[in-house]
């Protein structure tokens, strides 16, 4: 198997598994149709059309910086001014950078690679008001979706790498293997983007750690607070 690697990072991020109309939420991570919408979009996919070439391809994402999550609410009327809709509330994660996984034949996802290089549409991260900050892949390479995310290096921004740990431990969220034991299940296995007969299936998901080593980190300071009870 090979594997496509995407960089999701930006000002703002927001993936939505469950939003319904006044409330309008996001996941700590993002989700599997979120990232899939966003190679259809870079495929050139229109939402009417099917993602069968899509469909089938393993997932999973790291999360290499959390960033911090931040409400918007909006208002509005209509252009005569007589009418007022009701106030909607977004959530947003803000300065977040992820690492995603999609595994599959080597040929599709070369192609994918190609097509985020030179997207027919344009791509955003979770909605339209979150365009990408940098080039999204990162290229195809050997192996699974479980060790890329497991050894590939940290994509956090170089601020965030100063501030932390020598060694860090990331989240893994990825698609469950068969006969694998699950952590949990999400509704976000896209079966049709379609305005008209969006569906999604349920994926069983395992959550785990990956301990990375971290270049940055700042050994300036070696603070040992009980030292000072010593003689």
């Amino acid at each position: 198997m090979s594997v496509l690697l995407l960089k999701l990072a930006g000002p703002m991020q927001s993936w939505g598994s469950s939003s319904r109309f006044a409330l309008r939420g996001t996941e700590v991570a993002p989700t599997k149709s979120g990232v899939l919408g966003l190679l259809a979009a870079a495929r050139g996919i229109r939402r009417t059309e099917p993602i069968t070439e899509l469909l089938g391809l393993e997932f999973g994402v790291r999360i290499d910086q959390p960033g911090q999550i931040m409400r918007d609410f909006q208002v509005a009327r209509s252009l005569d001014g007589r009418t007022r809709f009701p106030l909607t509330y977004r959530y947003y994660l803000a300065d977040a950078v992820f690492l995603a996984a999609v595994g599959g034949p080597d040929e599709l996802l070369r192609g994918l690679h190609e097509a985020l290089c030179r997207p027919v549409f344009p791509l955003f991260l979770g909605r339209r008001s979150c365009p990408p900050a940098d080039r999204v892949s990162l290229g195809v390479h050997e192996g699974d979706v479980d060790t890329k995310l497991g050894d590939f290096p940290w994509c956090a921004a170089e601020w965030f790498r100063k501030r932390a740990d020598a060694k860090v431990h990331l989240e893994i969220i990825r698609d469950a293997r068969a006969g694998e034991p699950t952590t949990e299940t999400h509704c976000d296995e896209p079966v049709s983007f379609d305005p008209a007969r969006r569906q999604h299936s349920w994926r069983p998901v395992i959550r785990r750690h990956t301990e990375i080593q971290n270049d940055l980190a700042d050994r300036s300071v070696d603070h040992d607070p009980m030292s000072l009870l010593g003689g």
